[in-house]
């Protein structure tokens, strides 16, 4: 049967610790020279992108041809896409083609049409709804720094947006406790939160969503933020910017959490704004080992579809 990684819960918890573990072995692997393999030789992998990319272009594309296969990248503009064909019609003639398709795209609508329609694995390298593969390397990053993730505090400051959403999840799977602190109206969805608690029901995994950004950030292991306004919400920005602003990742937040807390950012970053200059290049960040951890964690992911 194809599978398909649309968001993180589609991996079990036993799935997402043994694919944590395989990134794990990829990277060191790769730290000591063996960068090509040739697992997926012959295979062609499509990199759709519907949104602009730097970590998800670059570090796909080099995880695709570390694995020996071909990464075929493509935009809508480029395809019949843009011209009004229809995204079913678009599953089944790239299904045709290629071996898998990654796509980074707006609605989840999309890549669950895709992956109804289609008949190989479908990929969200990120929607509006959530961004699975972030969350992998996330995972990835509190395990190497903290030592585990069942039991660790992330506390997550800002919008209820993907990111957060795909946080919520993926801890609720490992048992990794999370707590979203974001501004009145800028909740994470019902829905993720339902779903998330219903993982968290049997991991033992403490989710909070709260308004109260001082209390949420007291203790915590991991102090996780991210843009205050997404992919098109630019128009918004500077109304953002005056309700997010006592959300912000500096460091009374780190002052207030556990003395060894770790900062993350899925990135880009605007220092003086989400983040402060000093929280994101200070010795307690991990945000480039995040980033290049989305590289490993991908490796894994696409080796455990088409492996």
């Amino acid at each position: 049967m194809t599978r398909h990684f649309l968001t993180v819960d589609d991996l079990d918890a036993a799935e997402l610790l043994a694919l944590l573990d395989h990134a794990d072995a990829l990277k060191a692997e790769r730290a000591q020279g063996r960068r090509q393999r040739d697992d997926l030789a012959g295979r062609t992998v499509g990199l759709l992108f519907e949104k602009p990319s730097t970590r998800t272009r670059v570090s796909f594309e080099v995880a695709v041809a570390e694995l020996g296969a071909h990464p075929l990248v493509l935009s809508s503009a480029e395809l019949q896409l843009g011209r009004g064909e229809t995204v079913g019609d678009t599953a089944r003639v790239l299904s045709r083609y290629l071996d898998a398709l990654g796509v980074r795209t707006f609605a989840q609508s999309r890549l669950e049409t895709l992956a109804a329609e289609g008949t190989i694995p479908i990929v969200n390298m990120l929607s509006d709804l959530a961004h699975p593969c972030q969350a992998l390397a996330d995972l990835q990053t509190i395990r190497e720094a903290t030592g585990g993730l069942a039991g660790r505090r992330l506390t997550y400051l800002g919008d209820g947006n993907n990111v957060a959403h795909s946080l919520l999840v993926a801890g609720a799977l490992v048992g990794l406790d999370v707590t979203v602190a974001h501004p009145e109206g800028h909740g994470p969805d019902r829905d993720v939160l339902a779903r998330a608690r219903a993982h968290a029901a049997t991991s033992g995994a403490e989710l909070s969503v709260t308004t109260d950004h001082l209390g949420a950030v007291a203790g915590a292991d991991v102090l996780y933020t991210d843009v205050w306004a997404s992919m098109g919400q630019e128009d918004e920005a500077d109304a953002r910017a005056a309700a997010f602003a006592p959300y912000r990742l500096d460091g009374d937040a780190l002052a207030a959490a556990a003395e060894d807390a770790i900062v993350l950012h899925c990135l880009p970053a605007h220092r003086g704004e989400e983040i402060s200059a000093a929280a994101i290049d200070g010795p307690q960040s991990r945000v480039w080992d995040q980033a290049e951890n989305r590289l490993h964690a991908q490796k894994a992911l696409l080796l455990a579809l088409l492996g």
